[in-house]
């Protein structure tokens, strides 16, 4: 959520943001936001004038009272005075509602240095690493390796749910729980991060705090209880630490998490409906920082290297990209994406994206700090970051790996995780 004092005193700035990011006007409404503030502080106003007459009238009943003089008309006054002002209370709550209510639908402003453009055709990329496997034979998509090899299960994992589900079996299940396993290893032991297993299921609050609703209502799994389904560990991690006041000396926290994520994958119908890349069930592990205002683009940096480094130890071909305006989440203000090379589709994938969404969640989850030198408390800076998907991943492994007899390499760095199994055979 955006502070109120700065679509307060920069409307034509944040109405910018929000056309540079391909929304309407009527998506986020600013007008609206200010014509409600406007009322509300001019209620306030208002308040506060009868509040000083009410204060007024009681000293002078007070003294008409030592000297024996009629109060009544003072005293009519002042519970006229005081029903009004119970009126006007009511008003302001009413209007702070629906400020509250607009405010939530107004995405973070992008970082300047954010290139401008409404779609992905305006992401820059930054660098790239390593090189695409050579192959003496056509490759093949991952979802023909794998169904050959009888580790993907397309048809059975649809029988068992629906459509965008798959069933691992043997070897694929086991590689599943070894990606699992090494990035966990890997973010723990050298970038730093406090492992957590978090719920996967999550209240309506949590979901605010992120930002994942209300505009991704339609994306989520509803349970029992107003609880949903998490798309991504990022909305329980995040919520660690909501409505709590953290100290400056423990930043940067850092957490990792594995879990199960659950999207409906809305509006995505006909994109990569074939194979793993774009499942309703999927495997995440996922970095989360609660950093300094000012030095929360440095973990930015340093959280996207993190999981490059996964790619690198992997051994596969990746590009990093920054994410333009209109290709940017609606709570980050500045985004980058992994993208690794598919051979068998012949294209670069997402397979991370990692965000600084500066003060814009921990405004809406109230996680603020108290500098170390005294002050008024600040809003932390959090991020979150794919460190990384497992079932791209996994589809990466076995475009990049596979061999022309139809079996697939296991990458070095994998093969102690899978109990020195150094090729996947069926």
């Amino acid at each position: 959520m955006l502070d109120i004092r700065l679509i307060r005193e920069n409307p034509e700035l944040v109405k910018k943001a929000i056309l540079d990011r391909g929304m309407s006007a009527e998506a986020a409404d600013v007008d609206g936001i200010l014509e409600l503030d406007s009322q509300r502080r001019a209620l306030l106003v208002e308040v506060e004038q009868l509040k000083h007459r009410r204060n007024q009238a009681s000293e002078a009943i007070v003294t008409l009272k030592k000297e024996g003089s009629d109060t009544g008309a003072l005293v009519s006054e002042m519970k006229e005075i005081s029903e009004r002002i119970k009126r006007m209370d009511t008003d302001v709550r009413e209007i702070e509602e629906r400020v509250r209510v607009l405010m939530l639908d107004v995405p973070n402003l992008p970082h300047e240095s954010v290139p401008v453009g409404l779609d992905e055709t305006a992401n820059v990329e930054v660098r790239r690493w390593g090189k695409p496997p050579r192959f003496t034979f056509k490759p093949r998509p991952h979802w023909e390796v794998g169904g050959d090899l009888d580790i993907l299960d397309f048809e059975r994992g649809a029988k068992i749910a629906s459509s965008r589900f798959t069933l691992l079996k043997g070897a694929g299940a086991l590689l599943e729980r070894a990606l699992i396993n090494f990035m966990l290893d890997l973010h723990t032991r050298e970038h730093g991060h406090t492992e957590v297993f978090p719920p996967i299921l999550a209240n309506r609050e949590s979901f605010m705090g992120t930002g994942q609703l209300p505009k991704f209502e339609e994306d989520m799994y509803h349970c029992d209880d107003d609880l949903l389904l998490v798309p991504t560990a990022e909305v329980p991690v995040t919520n660690i630490h909501r409505d709590e006041m953290l100290s400056e000396k423990d930043l940067p926290i850092r957490y990792v998490a594995y879990t199960p994520c659950f999207r409906r994958e809305a509006g995505s119908y006909g994109k990569d409906v074939r194979g793993i890349i774009r499942q309703h069930q999927f495997n995440k592990v996922e970095m989360v920082k609660f950093a300094h205002p000012e030095r929360s683009y440095d973990e930015l940096e340093s959280m996207i290297l993190a999981a490059e480094e996964v790619l690198k130890r992997l051994e596969i071909h990746h590009r990093v990209v920054a994410l333009s305006t209109g290709d940017l989440g609606f709570s980050a203000a500045r985004c980058y994406d992994l993208e690794v090379w598919m051979p068998g589709a012949g294209e670069f994938k997402e397979i991370s994206s990692c965000s600084n969404c500066t003060d814009f969640q921990a405004r809406r989850a109230n996680i603020r700090f108290k500098p170390a030198e005294g002050g008024k408390p600040q809003f932390v800076h959090t991020l979150n970051g794919s460190g990384i998907a497992i079932g791209r991943t996994m589809a990466a492994i076995l475009e990049n790996f596979q061999l022309d007899d139809g079996r697939v390499v296991v990458p070095p760095v994998l093969q102690p995780y899978m109990h020195g199994m150094t090729l996947i055979e069926r």
